[in-house]
């Protein structure tokens, strides 16, 4: 079975005015499309159609050398983007409590030292990519990727090792009609959207 773009969990114009409505048009509705119809065409017609996401984007090296790198693009980009809808929501952002709070504070001191250092992870990826919290033998570390590279993919392709619970995209689509080239204002604003509660859900998920 092919493939399928997600629908989002809430209105395009649902997180205004942190992000607005036009870039989750095309957000949405192009650049994640646009990574599902190419992962289904890379994989058409092959073996490969049988499996599920997670299980072809987490074992590359099985991928036949013609389409590894479209399935490597095409497939992270749909888990990157499918993950990332459900880590926003309107009406969400505050902090985090119980568990993971405490996670938060034992791994960085402060909830606002997190921010610090998970907005740094984001601003310091060069290009395109994503910064990540993650859970690794029980503790929270963050991290990032290139392009749409992801943890699950391993960390001989992604350089981060880790289950993944918190993700923020630093493609300029991600961003650019709002806030142009101004990506720090966008990570800051960025939090007023984020869904404690789903994240919560992951690093108890993780544990």
């Amino acid at each position: 079975m092919a493939f399928q773009l997600p629908p989002l969990p809430y209105a395009n114009d649902a997180l205004e005015p942190y992000i607005d409505t036009a870039t989750m048009e095309i957000h949405h509705g192009r650049h994640h499309k646009a990574y599902v119809d190419n992962l289904n065409k890379a994989i058409a017609g092959t073996p490969l159609e049988t499996l599920e996401l997670v299980p072809l984007i987490s074992n590359l090296a099985a991928v036949p050398d013609a389409i590894r790198g479209p399935v490597r693009n095409n497939g992270g980009g749909h888990w990157n983007h499918s993950f990332f809808w459900q880590l926003l929501g309107p009406g969400k952002g505050g902090t985090p409590s119980g568990a993971l709070a405490e996670a938060i504070h034992a791994a960085f001191g402060d909830f606002d030292t997190f921010k610090t250092k998970f907005e740094a992870a984001g601003i310091g990826r060069f290009g395109s990519g994503w910064a990540w919290l993650l859970v690794s033998e029980g503790k929270l570390h963050i991290g990032s990727t290139p392009n749409q590279d992801n943890p699950l993919m391993g960390k001989e392709i992604s350089g981060v090792v880790g289950h993944p619970i918190l993700a923020v995209d630093v493609w300029e689509h991600a961003y650019y009609l709002r806030y142009q080239n101004k990506r720090a204002d966008y990570l800051k604003a960025w939090w007023n959207v984020v869904n404690w509660d789903f994240v919560s859900s992951q690093f108890a998920a993780a544990r």
